[in-house]
């Protein structure tokens, strides 16, 4: 879920914020007097309420970004001898084990949802992440240790992100996990799907390696369905998590699309990405749109175009149309830059693939055609592409374009690359095929109708890098409800994601409540006074995501954005070219753009509340009994319910909902 953030020339001119709490034409306060003054009681108290930001619920990993965030900013505190990076990690890594990976490619819908953008600007989250992610790299950290043994052995089908996610959060329940997976390296789309200019490899093997290290096994090279059968692993494990992605790749709906010089995305990037594709026809076109069509569009630009034929088969090099040459010096002398050219059926701004990616790909040179369809593949006499005939075209509501007549034309070209969708290939495994290339799964990721087995990831549906990781952690939730025999709830919570946990937070600073007992309670009136219950506090975040209206964001200045460097790279440039493009925050930095949250739902100690008090009502819980979420307190013989405290606190955290 997230929150559509308002146009920003309403709120913010010239760098000066011009938010306004009351509307236009309203020049005096409302009057509580009617309402607070009834006879010797007043009307409503503050209570502290919890609520999830939008940035969060945005997530589709889950991740409690508002909890690191806050932990980098200096918000909440680390445990003693830990800093403060090793617990950001910790606690991005409850829900993502690759804050790293994810810090540079997500597309981050939780930036979109950012309440920030009512302001001036979202959050940086991503430029975050990585801080703390490469920080971990750096020095060494680890994930959460493995849970007590429970005996129970889950076989995780598929070593992308979807598997690694589930076996991490299997393990930490306990649970033994071999992986299994047809590469010889894990990483399914983060190493096979993306070019490494964006996924550094070392990174992701660092990744990867923390998540081995917690005694998960991987069966390397084995395809189940061919090389062991379903029935052997269901034998042999207690459960089975299919997370198997999406590496078969649509070809063109249009005639002629069957040339051998017509592949797929995903061909195109695996060949890449295990170096078996080092060099590309002089002429390509990519039908797309989304991030594989950029990426396969950005990596033929670096390849560029070897003008010394040779011979090969390998129709992403042109087959016999134009070899492939060892990836060296000598081979790059040969090369010139390919003409690339990439089509859409919708407009550019309306294109699924990142505006950021777009403008690097035509800053790199490809030529980038929108609001275009393929009509005909045209062949030669042997059979190989040689152009595509296009027309301009309108797209309906469904995404279903039709053509505008009298604008066919055709470009020329030597290879044809789709990148229109993909489907599994389950052959071998045509048992789990929904008859559309999917596996069927319900909202807890079980598969229907297969005791003992579940599903997770593009499999089930083709999305983001973190749509699959946040599916995996409900699918290993589910996995372990089942192995340990505990009864599955009827439904997930309305806001699933990975909450900050206040009784966690006070169990960590030795302030958790005593324990009670009814026998020994007594009068059990003027419980507020007592110490084994954490009073006046309400958690609503998994329920409610809150809104900026429930802000008071009058209370923060204009504050630009601390932005990532990013190695723009020209067409001049391009060839050859495969260094990363972002330049990490340094650790000043991160710190900065982490102090913009608004910590919207959960109180930040600001101080607001208890300055604003007329009655001196709201006070600082005393330091000893202090911690995150639970920074102030009222006195509610001293309140007259007049509103102050939840007008001036900038994060929605206290409502006045205590009395009649």
């Amino acid at each position: 879920m997230s929150v559509t953030p308002a146009p920003k020339q309403k709120y913010c001119t010239d760098n000066k914020i011009t938010f306004r709490r009351y509307r236009e034409g309203n020049k005096q306060f409302d009057s509580q007097k009617d309402n607070i003054f009834q006879a010797s009681w007043s009307h409503k108290c503050p209570t502290y309420v919890h609520r999830t930001p939008p940035c969060q619920g945005s997530c589709p990993s889950g991740e409690d970004i508002r909890g690191w965030l806050g932990i980098a900013r200096g918000m909440e505190k680390p445990p003693k001898g830990m800093d403060w990076q090793e617990y950001a990690f910790q606690r991005s890594t409850d829900a993502n084990p690759f804050p790293s990976i994810m810090g540079r490619v997500c597309p981050a819908p939780c930036q979109t949802g950012c309440n920030r953008n009512v302001l001036e600007d979202y959050v940086g989250i991503n430029s975050v992440e990585q801080h703390i992610g490469d920080t971990a790299i750096e020095k060494g950290y680890k994930l959460a240790q493995a849970g007590a043994d429970t005996g129970k052995k889950v076989a995780v089908i598929g070593g992308g992100p979807a598997g690694l996610s589930a076996a991490y959060q299997l393990r930490r329940r306990g649970h033994a996990v071999t992986v299994f997976d047809d590469h010889e390296k894990l990483g399914g789309m983060m190493l096979y799907g993306i070019p490494g200019y964006r996924t550094p490899r070392n990174v992701l093997e660092a990744e990867i390696q923390r998540i081995l290290d917690l005694g998960v096994t991987t069966r390397l090279n084995t395809r189940v369905g061919r090389d062991i059968s379903m029935d052997d692993v269901e034998k042999e494990f207690d459960a089975i998590l299919w997370t198997i992605g999406c590496k078969a790749g649509r070809a063109l709906p249009v005639p002629g699309s069957d040339a051998p010089n017509c592949i797929s995305g995903v061909d195109f990037l695996s060949d890449f990405n295990q170096q078996h594709l080092h060099a590309v026809p002089k002429r390509i076109v990519v039908v797309g749109g989304g991030d594989t069509s950029i990426d396969v569009a950005s990596v033929a630009r670096r390849l560029g175009y070897n003008h010394v034929p040779v011979n090969d088969d390998n129709p992403s090099s042109g087959g016999t149309v134009m070899g492939y040459v060892a990836h060296d010096v000598a081979s790059l002398g040969r090369r010139e830059g390919a003409l690339v050219t990439l089509t859409s059926l919708f407009p550019m701004q309306n294109m699924t693939a990142a505006q950021h990616e777009i403008q690097d790909a035509l800053r790199e040179g490809v030529d980038i055609q929108d609001g275009v369809m393929p009509l005909e593949v045209i062949k030669n006499a042997e059979g190989l592409a040689t152009a595509l005939k296009m027309a301009k075209c309108t797209v309906d509501k469904k995404g279903i374009p039709t053509k505008i007549e009298g604008t066919e034309y055709v470009i020329e070209t030597d290879l044809i690359v789709s990148a229109i969708g993909q489907y599994g290939d389950l052959s071998g495994l045509e048992v789990l095929d929904n008859g559309r290339g999917f596996i069927n799964a319900d909202p807890f990721y079980r598969v229907k109708g297969r005791e003992k087995h579940f599903a997770a990831g593009d499999i089930i549906r083709p999305h983001l890098l973190t749509t699959a990781i946040g599916q995996a952690a409900i699918a290993a939730d589910t996995i372990d409800h089942f192995l340990m025999g505990a009864a599955e709830a009827s439904k997930r919570p309305k806001v699933d994601v990975h909450h900050f946990n206040l009784l966690a937070k006070l169990n960590e600073a030795n302030l958790e409540p005593q324990k009670f007992s009814a026998e020994t309670a007594g009068d059990m009136r003027g419980t507020c006074f007592g110490k084994y219950a954490v009073h006046n506090y309400e958690d609503r975040s998994t329920q409610e995501i809150i809104p900026p209206s429930n802000l008071f964001l009058g209370h923060f200045p204009y504050t630009p954005r601390k932005l990532r460097q990013e190695i723009h790279i020209s067409s001049e440039e391009v060839l050859g070219n495969f260094q990363e493009r972002l330049v990490a925050l340094t650790t000043a930095e991160t710190i900065a753009e982490a102090k913009r949250c608004m910590s919207c739902g959960l109180c930040f100690e600001c101080d607001n509340c208890v300055i604003y008090c007329p009655q001196d009502a709201v006070k600082h819980t005393p330091k000893k009994e202090s911690t995150t979420g639970r920074y102030v307190y009222t006195d509610y013989s001293r309140c007259i319910g007049c509103h102050i405290c939840s007008d001036v606190c900038p994060t929605g955290y206290i409502n006045m909902g205590m009395g009649e």
